[in-house]
């Protein structure tokens, strides 16, 4: 497993259903990574490109989007956390609010995939957020306390799991919260319980190359979960510079 101490940002690209064999190949001819070891990039795409992109493997890690909560077995179209070892994925996002809202799965879901993929020595970056009417009902802190507790893995800690703070309201929609609104988000995470506090936590939610700077030094945010902005490459570029 990575060790996530010797890191200070991550810059997490989820590519979600796009992507081909020729946009890996400009992608990673084109990719310039900071050289600074204390800078995590990751880039994730569908798994049918694991294994190329594994190939193409420069100064950034390897990851995917989604795994399996179960290790084998008559469980069409799944992937194992197992079988993504054998791809040498190093990070993989569990509880991603697509998967919450377009596959119905539950936090005790998030939790299964999550403790799966920390046995199999792999980071989980587990998704959590509210949706725009919950923020609008004020009730933002407890649909976090309630992710997070339900989602976490008794056997995580701050060595083996990421989590990331994805404003529901905010993922593809070019709206952001606050800088405030983050802060005061991050660090409600953090002051759950104590074990929370040495986390990495990142922030997900339309990060472009406009706001990326401005996010990235809020305090209490270690890095940033990448979506549309991850697939232009001179666009991340900026974003991870």
């Amino acid at each position: 497993m990575i060790d996530l101490s010797h890191f200070t940002s991550f810059f997490i690209a989820n590519w979600k259903l796009n992507g081909s064999f020729q946009f890996i190949d400009n992608f990673t001819e084109f990719l310039k990574v900071p050289k600074t070891a204390k800078n995590c990039i990751t880039l994730c795409p569908p798994n049918l490109y694991l294994n190329y992109l594994q190939l193409k493997k420069g100064d950034f890690k390897l990851g995917a989007q989604d795994c399996s909560y179960f290790d084998e077995g008559a469980y069409t179209g799944e992937i194992s956390a197992k079988m993504l070892v054998e791809s040498q994925v190093e990070f993989c996002i569990v509880g991603h609010s697509e998967r919450r809202q377009y596959f119905s799965e539950s936090n005790q879901i998030v939790r299964q995939k999550a403790d799966k993929l920390i046995k199999n020595n792999i980071i989980p970056i587990i998704c959590i957020g509210e949706t725009l009417d919950q923020k609008n009902q004020k009730i933002t802190n407890k649909v976090l306390k309630n992710q997070i507790y339900e989602s976490v893995p008794e056997i995580s800690n701050n060595l083996n799991t990421i989590i990331a703070y994805e404003p529901i309201w905010a993922i593809g929609t070019g709206l952001t919260p606050t800088l405030e609104e983050i802060k005061n988000s991050h660090n409600y995470i953090r002051n759950l319980d104590k074990k929370f506090l040495e986390f990495k936590i990142l922030y997900g939610g339309s990060v472009n190359a406009k706001n990326s700077k401005q996010l990235m030094g809020i305090e209490g945010v270690d890095g940033a979960l990448i979506g549309g902005s991850s697939l232009k490459v001179d666009v991340f570029n900026e974003i991870i510079s």
